[in-house]
């Protein structure tokens, strides 16, 4: 460990960091929930408040003594401190390349996070993993294990041994839980999830988590692997206790039995078409009530899909869980302000939530549809196989450009009430939160490829005082030819036809880049106030 070498964020500063997150309140309507879920309720908030505790334990070794050293500094520069902390459930800036805003902590976050001995070098533990049983090498290299220094080798102790004290906790809350639900499928998993927190054995809860239909939605347990930035094992601890919004996902059951139809017109050639699609995952629309642990921290989850287990994707699939009243906070704190600056005139009148909310269901959706069996020069193949590293890129932006067709399709044949404007209007307002993000990763990458595209055909203007408007007619041509294309680069799986399109098209042009520069005073992302959850008793 190294003590923090740059200077560090003072007061001022630092309030212009945690500014970056809006307070935003998150109200959540219980009343339709019986007696038997609101009591079951309580619990399970609780359960998440312990999910915290102990991913701050995984996070980083120091965390639970610089929390304890923070809350005992009552100056004003303790506090912002604690705030920011808490925000990131460490001691480094998320919106800051993780980089650290306290004294006397490594100056970015650590990569195994507290997963592994901090000074372990990656070549040691591949070096004593060679050496193990298959037995011994699948807990080591397993999700649910934190490794140990042991004289001189390394030991791996799973997660039920590891954290046995807080696991014990959460067990007897989700027990209670169980035990005042009459919904049989979130009892089943309460119960099972209890049991796999004891030991360590994940696969009978996944699946029921899998098989959950109930008003109550919950998620909780050890799932995604980020955090492990030396490899990628292990599992941090989640929790998002939610509650089912049953009016969207009736709408996901309506896009459902339409997708076929789209697929039959997809604009791509006839001999790319899957005549018979397969079970899409199922898509749950929910209303978070809190969020906790390796869920609540730097920038906030709108949107998962678990579980990570092969066993259980290769049985069950997995299950999209969208997080309706977090995308709504979204909206109206970040891309509201966004379309004031970047919308011209009265067109800030045509933003619409259901328009960008609709836009992001189409969009999980038409993952499952398109070119996903391919065959090449006689190979029987995939477009991920074929597309590699470009792939993830040009599949997002596949997915945004025919979310916006089957949205389109559905409104020329008055399956939905005509929304064109508001559509194309949410999703331009949409396109600059996105990029805000940079073109480091997928989403931003294939944001920008659209963006050029659609600018290229003049369904999307660039108005001489800086701000954007949206031809609908234009639209319409420009987002069938970019799917086209898109389809068709999955469908022959070259890897140069995606090359060249992210190549020509996957960049921020000086128009594009000097309207992302007057946004850079806005609020980045969300700090969730978890007002429901904080009046329950």
């Amino acid at each position: 460990m190294q003590a923090q070498p740059a200077p560090l964020p003072d007061l001022k500063t630092l309030g212009r960091m945690s500014a970056r997150f809006v307070r935003t309140p998150l109200a959540v309507d219980t009343s339709r929930l019986s007696a038997a879920d609101k009591n079951a309720l309580v619990q399970l908030v609780a359960a998440a408040r312990l999910i915290d505790e102990l991913f701050l334990k995984q996070y980083w070794s120091g965390n639970t003594a610089t929390l304890s050293k923070l809350r005992r500094d009552t100056t004003p520069l303790g506090k912002a401190r604690l705030h920011y902390f808490w925000l990131n459930k460490g001691p480094w800036s998320a919106l800051d390349g993780n980089r650290a805003f306290l004294p006397d902590v490594p100056a970015v976050k650590v990569p195994g996070a507290n997963f592994y001995p901090e000074d372990m070098k990656k070549e040691e533990f591949e070096a004593w993993s060679k050496t193990l049983s298959p037995q011994r090498k699948e807990l080591a290299e397993g999700f649910f294990s934190a490794i140990h220094r042991d004289g001189n080798s390394f030991k791996a102790v799973p997660f039920n041994a590891e954290y046995s004290a807080d696991l014990h906790k959460l067990a007897a809350l989700l027990d209670n839980a169980a035990a005042l639900t009459e919904n049989p499928t979130l009892k089943k998993f309460l119960t099972s999830r209890a049991r796999a927190f004891l030991s360590n054995d994940y696969y009978e809860s996944d699946v029921a988590w899998m098989d959950l239909d109930a008003p109550l939605d919950i998620t909780i347990g050890p799932y995604e692997t980020y955090n492990d930035e030396i490899f990628g094992y292990k599992a941090s601890y989640e929790a998002y206790i939610n509650i089912r919004d049953d009016a969207e996902t009736d709408k996901v059951k309506f896009f459902s039995s339409h997708m076929q139809e789209i697929e039959n017109n997809l604009p791509i050639d006839a001999k790319y078409k899957n005549p018979k699609l397969g079970a899409l995952s199922p898509i749950r629309v929910v209303n978070q009530v809190i969020a906790a642990g390796d869920g609540a921290h730097g920038v906030q989850t709108a949107a998962y899909n678990l579980p990570n287990d092969e066993r259980v994707t290769v049985k069950k699939g997995t299950k999209r869980v969208m997080l309706r009243n977090v995308q709504e906070a979204k909206f109206n704190s970040i891309l509201v302000p966004i379309s004031k600056r970047m919308l011209q005139g009265d067109a800030v009148n045509d933003l619409s939530f259901e328009a960008f909310f609709t836009h992001i269901l189409a969009h999980e959706m038409t993952h499952g549809i398109g070119p996903h069996s391919i065959t090449v020069e006689g190979r029987q193949t995939t477009p991920r196989q074929e597309l590699k590293e470009l792939f993830s890129a040009i599949e997002e932006a596949k997915a945004d450009i025919c979310g916006l067709y089957m949205l389109q399709y559905m409104y020329d044949r008055k399956l939905l009430p005509e929304a064109e404007k508001k559509l194309y209007t949410s999703y331009l307002a949409s396109s600059f939160r996105t990029l805000r993000f940079g073109l480091h990763e997928a989403h931003g990458k294939g944001m920008a490829v659209q963006f050029n595209y659609l600018l290229g055909k003049g369904a999307l203007v660039a108005n001489a005082d800086g701000t954007f408007a949206v031809n609908v007619e234009k639209m319409k041509g420009g987002v069938r030819n970019l799917a086209h294309d898109l389809l068709t680069i999955e469908a022959t799986g070259v890897y140069g036809a995606a090359s060249r399109m992210l190549d020509t098209l996957g960049h921020l042009g000086p128009d594009v880049n000097a309207a992302l520069e007057k946004l850079a005073d806005l609020p980045t992302d969300i700090e969730p106030v978890n007002t429901t959850a904080d009046k329950l008793k």
